[in-house]
């Protein structure tokens, strides 16, 4: 391989692969689609609601290199110009009304978080009071067959498996015989 060659990476599971060379670096990466039976009926129902679909997809657009790109061109643009003189009230109008929504939309995003983990948690909490039921049903069984090996051990402990002498038969006779 030359020194010069590149390689690219394979996109982790669940991503879409790159479009172009530049999608890494601009396009925002998909998250990959949970795999929790839960989440996936979670993201179900929340995907039902048009205003949930918008919402989503303005933060993961603002919350992208692709967001800050377009902000950095639009500012050098609107400073060079001149499409209005410095203090720049417009543009300070402009950018505090984004910051204001911005703000909202990552809120709705935390909201959104805040939902997956209780849905997570609600469905870890089933599956330990799932475990603890079968638990206590193994406890029992397990208190069964001590209480059994016990039973069978004062059982033979008191000579309940003992054979008595005329059960013996010729092994007993084949004994006095010898002496």
């Amino acid at each position: 391989m030359t020194p010069h060659a590149t390689t690219q990476e394979a996109p982790p599971a669940g991503h879409s692969p790159p479009a172009g060379p530049l999608h890494r670096w601009i396009l925002p990466v998909r998250a990959p689609k949970p795999v929790n039976p839960a989440l996936l009926k979670h993201a179900a129902q929340r995907e039902e609601f048009v205003q949930n679909r918008i919402a989503d997809a303005i933060t993961a657009f603002a919350g992208s290199m692709a967001f800050v790109y377009i902000h950095i061109a639009w500012f050098g643009c609107w400073i060079g110009f001149g499409v209005e003189h410095y203090p720049f009230g417009l543009l300070t109008m402009i950018v505090s009304l984004e910051a204001i929504f911005l703000s909202t939309f990552v809120m709705i995003s935390q909201n959104r978080g805040d939902t997956r983990r209780q849905v997570v948690a609600d469905q870890q909490w089933r599956t330990v009071q799932e475990e603890n039921v079968e638990n206590e049903q193994l406890l029992g069984l397990t208190r069964q067959i001590l209480a059994l090996t016990q039973e069978v051990r004062s059982y033979v402990a008191t000579g309940g498996l003992q054979t008595s002498g005329s059960d013996r038969g010729a092994d007993g006779d084949h004994n006095e015989d010898d002496a």
